[in-house]
């Protein structure tokens, strides 16, 4: 009787163990699964962020009628570059790296391909294909170093989730500097043309980059913030697009093609800092401002700007990714408390 009490005793012991290592399996299994998704999940966000690479900017780069081929081939050329250069640099160890390049590491180059396209909009159609390669090879590296400055170097604090300051306005003001030492006085007697063909183009490739901007603004959040920073990037574009409407008629007395397909776009340059922690109703707002902002920046600003530098800024990046990415900088500290040197500090990086 005593025997059969151990052996019941043991094999009850026995299923309780195997449950609860069944069980810690069980977790560790679902942990591995979400995982697995989440990873899966910016995988996905990082495709659409490509689509924005290649098809967005490359179509609306090609407004300029004489550029179209030529535009597309260096878009595809600049993000072949920028790409595995920013992961290979990224990953050495002597600069912290482990030798792997994860799925993180691949959106972050993304976002560096993003900002050297804005950089070259500004002197598109006045260098050779090598050239843009070159471009490339100076680029990344002074891209990375900002990037490693604002964020873990120099400044604590520093709002820029989707990067209005250091992926948009850093490309802009970096275009703005080579664009001083490269155009020519031919280059700057020449106007830009364009033509029913190159602006339905270069709607399309802003159509493509409104919507795929949530996914860009949301690549590295986390997964819980995901469905408020897509919402707020959604209403800030609805918000710059509509002021756009109002505000070039205003202007120009009726709907200029070419505000259309850059202001409308101003919104997910501008709520990218704040995309994850602003209300709906602020990020409405943040578009409707950078729109009315970047019209009045390729109305009026852009041609006495250009005639002071003497310098041609083709796509007008300092209106489209510069001043809305400063404004977008700017918001964080009317939405957060305690971030004001902070946030100029990285501004000012």
């Amino acid at each position: 009787m005593v025997i059969e009490k151990q052996i019941l005793l043991k094999a009850f012991l026995t299923i309780v163990l195997l449950l609860l290592v069944g069980t810690q399996i069980g977790v560790a299994q679902q942990d591995s699964s979400l995982e697995d998704v989440q990873e899966v999940q910016k995988y996905n966000r990082a495709i659409h962020i490509m689509v924005m690479l290649l098809a967005g900017f490359g179509f609306l780069m090609v407004f300029v009628r004489t550029y179209g081929l030529s535009t597309i081939t260096a878009t595809y050329l600049l993000v072949s570059a920028a790409i595995p250069l920013y992961c290979f640099i990224k990953s050495m160890p002597l600069f912290g790296g482990t030798g792997q390049i994860d799925i993180d590491t691949l959106i972050l180059s993304e976002f560096a391909a993003a900002s050297l396209l804005i950089c070259a909009g500004a002197v598109l159609g006045r260098l050779k294909m090598w050239e843009y390669v070159a471009l490339s090879i100076f680029f990344i590296p002074a891209y990375m170093l900002n990037e490693w400055l604002v964020f873990e170097k120099l400044v604590s604090g520093f709002l820029d989730t989707g990067g209005s300051i250091v992926i948009h306005a850093f490309g802009a003001f970096f275009g703005l500097g080579v664009l001083l030492t490269m155009t020519t006085k031919k280059e700057f007697e020449t106007p830009i043309e364009t033509d029913y063909t190159s602006d339905r183009f270069s709607m399309l490739g802003s159509m493509m980059l409104w919507i795929f901007w949530p996914s860009f603004c949301a690549a590295l959040v986390e997964p819980s913030q995901v469905p408020m920073t897509a919402i707020n990037v959604v209403l800030a574009l609805a918000g710059a697009t509509l002021a756009t409407y109002f505000t070039t008629v205003s202007i120009r007395g009726k709907v200029a093609i070419g505000d259309f397909a850059n202001a409308a776009l101003a919104g997910g340059v501008a709520i990218g800092s704040t995309c994850a922690i602003a209300s709906p109703q602020v990020s409405f707002i943040i578009g409707v401002l950078s729109g009315i902002l970047s019209v009045i920046g390729f109305a009026i600003i852009q041609e006495r700007f250009q005639k002071l530098i003497k310098g041609i800024d083709t796509c007008g990046v300092m209106y489209l990714h510069g001043l809305p990415g400063v404004l977008g900088g700017i918001a964080v500290v009317f939405i957060t408390r305690g971030t004001l040197a902070s946030q100029f500090s990285g501004i000012a990086t």
